[in-house]
Order: C-alpha cells, then structure tokens, then sequence
C-alpha cells in the first residue's frame, strides 16, 4: 500500500484527508508525467460520482491537468467502469474517476485508468507519489499557449450503456427485477441498460442529492433490497455500489447471493460451454472456504491473489483468465472490461438465468457458503506498520488456526482504504469462529 495511493486509489473525506491542493497536486503530477511519456499534449477524460465533493475535486482535477498542458474531457456523473471503457473508446492518454465507492458520503477519492483502461501500476503511483509528496521534480508548467482545454462531454457515456448491452445476445427472459442504485452513478446508467433488455424493471434509490449516496441502501446495505424483493414477489434483486462497479444479487426468497457465488455461476456456465479458459477462475485470499471447494468439486482450479480487484486482474491478465473477482462484488469480465462492473455483472446474472431457464434460487446452490465471521479494528497507519511484527498476534492466530483443525481459516490484515485492521474467521461452527474473532480482535486491540 503506497503512501498516497491504497489498494483502490487515493481516499480520505473530502476537504480534510483529500482537500483541493492535494487534488490539484496529483492531477499535476499525472498530467506532467504522462505528457513527458506521450511527448506532446495527453488528454483526461474525467468521471465523478454523485457525492457533494465530486465538483470540487473534478474543478481542482481539471485545473491541475490543464496547468500542464493536459485536455481534459469531463463526463459528468458515470460509473468507475464507464471511465475505464471510455478512456480506450475516445482514444484518450488516461482517466481519471472520482470516487469513494462504497463508503460514506464525506469520503471521496481519486482512481486512475492509464491509455488500455487499466488502473495504474504500483510503480505509476509511486512515481505520482515522489512527485507529490517528496517534490522528487519541479511540475513543468505549460507555456501560456499550451495551456489545456476542458470539454463538457457528459453523452459520452451512451457509448458506454451500449457496450454493455451488447454483452448479451437477444431480450432476457421476462424477469421481475428491482435495481438498487445506492443514489449513486448507477443512477445516471441503470435505466437505459436494463429497461429494454425484456425485464419488467424496478429502480430503487435513484434519486442522488450529494449526501445520501450510499446511505441506508445500495450494496453495502443488501438487507434492505432482500427484504424488498421477497415481500414483493421479485424473480432477482441486483444491488450496485456508490460507483456501479460491484454488485451483490438477491433470490426470489431474499436470499443473499454474494461475488463468491456469482462467479461460481459464471465460471461453470462458461465451463459447460467450453469456453472457460484454462478451467480457472480467479479470487483472492478473502474468498470464501467454499468458493475453493466448489473449483474442487467442478475441476476449475482457483487462483487467490491479495486483496483489491487491481490484483486479482493482474492475475487474469498474466495468465488470460476470463473470469475472476471479489466477495464483495467487484467482478470482472475480461472478455467485456478492464474492471469490475456491476451492471456488467448483473445483466450476465439475468442472462444466465434466461439461458439455463433455471431461477437464481437454485443456480445459488452451486456453491456451499462456510460461515465467516469479521471484526474491524480502529487502526492508523502506525498500528498497521506494527501488526507484522506484533508476535502475541501472530502466536494467538497459530493457536486459533490448529485449533480449527482445517476446517476453517484465519485471515487478518490491514485494509488498503479504510484506517482498519481486519480480522476474518471462516469454519463450520459459527459460535467457534465468532469467539475465535473477537479473540484476535482483542489481541490486536492489546497489542497494537
């Protein structure tokens, strides 16, 4: 995790942790390096989601950019995955997506997609990060009559929205389906994606205001939808994040279907059509137990990187893997986008669901879900620095994990954009693993 940029961009609440001069400042330092490395005039193209800081930052991106030499194209409010479509579609240098995702309103961030619509590498930030934090080069600015455009280009986003339609062949099955928008970008796309796919279509939370992103609904509050679509008789409910590129779905008996599961159903459907490549399917070490037995059971052999969509792609892209993504719901399809997308996501759920003739109900129980159980721990950048070398923790995790006799595991580590440290214990016995948890927790808390 660098210095600025954690494992999903640079993040902090707005006009504290990410102000307008550290804004400006990376967008300056992005600007510069990438018109050094085109040698001539690179052009942004720049998405913001719906939370209240959104203009601000996108103003003081802008202003950084253009300081330089940069043409900038603003899209508006769109989602994380449109950026990094419409970076390679307009034929721009990079791009840049103000976001949060799935946190809090006050929280903002800053993400960028180089010119293939991939997030940037640990070596391209740590270079933006020299330049920002260390002053590692004096910023190069432009000449008063190479000073960069800003264009408003916020229909751009149609090229997106038609993209992903193209994704699946013919009108879906005439599925009731209620989208939760998480009064964020989805808001601006969900309609135009799903409307006319031949679903009978409700939209929830679609009614952005600055502040209520994510607020008591969207993925990070499924609950709320599960409850919606079993006492309203829906066939699927999708939830999407602050930034639509996670989804977490929901069955006819609000049943909650996560990541792990969704990819499941992706992976043997792509297997029984033979054209899984290399019958693999990528996660990360936070997939669920059952996730791994599934691969087991169906001969798809699963592949666990670190935690963040950025490396489980790393992986696909090193090996050509199709298929791959998060828990969380963050899934990527390499075949269709070079991130994770949610309504990606949850239009190839409603057509595998169309094609297989089978309800979500039961595609669900593809895979068996191991308990897991996770506890945060309040955790700034020194408690997390010490957690390596923090032996009680260590020994106290030794313990615990003979202790489950391997039918469970233990995972703890730092998150890459929150100020927590996480603790995540996964058996059979649910009272076990919950004790085991808050255990460690405690440890941690001792310790640290």
């Amino acid at each position: 995790m660098g210095r600025l940029f954690g494992t999903d961009g640079a993040r902090g609440v707005a006009n504290q942790d990410l102000n307008v001069q550290l804004a400006m400042d990376i967008a300056k330092a992005a600007g510069m390096i990438l018109k050094r490395e085109k040698g001539g005039k690179p052009t942004f193209v720049v998405g913001k989601d719906t939370r209240i800081s959104g203009d601000m930052l996108e103003s003081a991106m802008a202003a950084g950019l253009t300081a330089v030499g940069a043409d900038v194209i603003l899209l508006g409010v769109v989602p994380t995955p449109a950026v990094a479509y419409l970076v390679k579609e307009l034929g721009a240098d990079a791009g840049i997506m103000l976001t949060a995702s799935h946190n809090p309103f006050e929280f903002n961030g800053i993400k960028i997609f180089n010119a293939q619509g991939f997030k940037l590498s640990d070596a391209d930030e740590e270079e933006i990060e020299a330049i920002v934090l260390d002053q590692a080069e004096e910023i190069e600015y432009a000449a008063a009559d190479e000073i960069g455009r800003v264009t408003d280009d916020r229909y751009k986003v149609s090229l997106y929205v038609q993209h992903i339609k193209n994704t699946v062949s013919g009108r879906l099955s005439n599925l009731k389906v209620v989208l939760d928008c998480s009064n964020g970008s989805a808001s601006r796309t969900a309609a135009s994606i799903f409307a006319d796919m031949g679903v009978q279509l409700t939209i929830l939370n679609a009614n952005p205001n600055g502040v209520n992103v994510n607020l008591d609904c969207g993925s990070m509050h499924v609950e709320r939808l599960a409850q919606y679509v079993k006492a309203n008789h829906f066939d699927v409910g999708l939830a999407f994040d602050g930034d639509a590129d996670r989804c977490l779905a929901v069955d006819s008996e609000g049943t909650v279907i996560d990541g792990d599961i969704m990819i499941s159903i992706f992976a043997k459907q792509m297997k029984d059509c033979g054209t899984l490549k290399g019958d693999s399917m990528v996660g990360t070490v936070m997939s669920n137990l059952g996730f791994f037995r599934f691969g087991e059971a169906n001969g798809i052999t699963v592949h666990a990187t670190k935690v963040g969509d950025r490396y489980v792609l790393e992986k696909m892209l090193e090996e050509g893997y199709q298929i791959g993504g998060e828990q969380s719901g963050h899934i990527i399809f390499l075949e269709h986008m070079t991130t994770g997308d949610g309504q990606l996501s949850g239009l190839q759920l409603l057509d595998v669901i169309s094609r297989t003739g089978k309800p979500l109900s039961e595609l669900k129980n593809i895979m068996t879900k191991y308990p897991q159980v996770s506890v945060n721990v309040h955790a700034g950048k020194e408690q997390k620095e010490k957690l390596p070398d923090a032996k009680p923790v260590w020994d106290s995790i030794d313990t615990y994990t003979k202790e489950l006799e391997g039918n469970g595991r233990i995972l703890v580590r730092p998150s890459g954009t929150e100020p927590l440290i996480r603790v995540m214990v996964e058996g059979a016995d649910i009272a076990q693993i919950n004790e085991i948890a808050n255990s460690i927790a405690k440890q941690i808390e001792e310790t640290l």
